[in-house]
């Protein structure tokens, strides 16, 4: 079904912790969208260097694109870089066109050697722009690495997202009904079945007193989206209580 595909993986102890909410995964997710590109899975990683290596090495075979957000600030703790470095069987090196950008950025009193540590990066990697900070990210082989901060990670996905390659662009349909999931679920298994290229999704939804379910169907192909949405819409009908 799809014809492009990434995974992203959202690092930082402070996300599991509870301590800091993740804003990057939905923006993420729909400007992939709109490209083609379907995030099949996303992932929260702590900061240990072991996990974020291996889930590397893991998926960047089986993927398009692997995109991440966090850990490559000034501190001790922002170790993406050096893992992504190690992933890829690179040696971990000062970029100097992103030192560059660094000591642009910066007065000259205010650099210091933590400030210029955010320009190690894997040997050989092209450099994502950060017209907020000034720090870049950086992409090697189908892996992108991006700030945790959301206004700067948005910042630089602007530029990602131009650069990857397009897939086939989903398209969707929503219908909704007051009848429950447990008296359809046989016809959207059918349908589902008889339409095997086209997603279809149950989201039952609660306000107040009131209770009904949206059913999405997703695909590539148009067409095919008019015919599963028209079938399901007619079986839905016939569910529906008599006046």
């Amino acid at each position: 079904m799809f014809t492009k595909t990434a995974v992203v993986l959202l690092i930082g102890d402070e996300l599991l912790s509870g301590r800091t909410t993740d804003k990057n995964l939905p923006v993420i997710a729909q400007k992939l969208g709109e490209k083609g590109i379907a995030v099949i899975e996303a992932r929260v990683l702590p900061d240990i260097a072991d996990v974020i290596v291996d889930t590397l090495r893991a998926w960047s075979p089986r993927v398009d694109y692997v995109l991440t957000t966090g850990g490559i600030g000034p501190t001790h703790d922002d170790i993406t870089a050096a893992c992504v470095a190690q992933a890829v069987d690179r040696p971990f090196v000062r970029h100097p066109d992103a030192e560059a950008a660094l000591r642009s950025y910066y007065k000259p009193e205010d650099i210091n050697e933590a400030r210029l540590s955010m320009a190690d990066m894997p040997q050989g990697a092209s450099l994502i722009p950060n017209p907020v900070t000034g720090a870049p990210g950086f992409f090697i082989n189908n892996i992108f690495v991006m700030a945790g901060v959301p206004s700067i990670m948005v910042a630089m996905l602007d530029f990602v997202v131009d650069f990857l390659t397009p897939g086939a662009v989903m398209h969707s349909q929503t219908l909704t009904t007051t009848l429950m999931e447990g008296d359809m679920a046989h016809v959207l298994s059918a349908v589902q079945d008889q339409y095997p290229d086209v997603k279809i999704g149950s989201y039952p939804h609660f306000q107040g007193k009131t209770r009904g379910v949206s059913l999405v169907l997703r695909t590539t192909d148009v067409h095919r989206l008019t015919q599963a949405t028209d079938t399901l819409q007619a079986a839905l009908n016939a569910l529906m209580p008599t006046p």
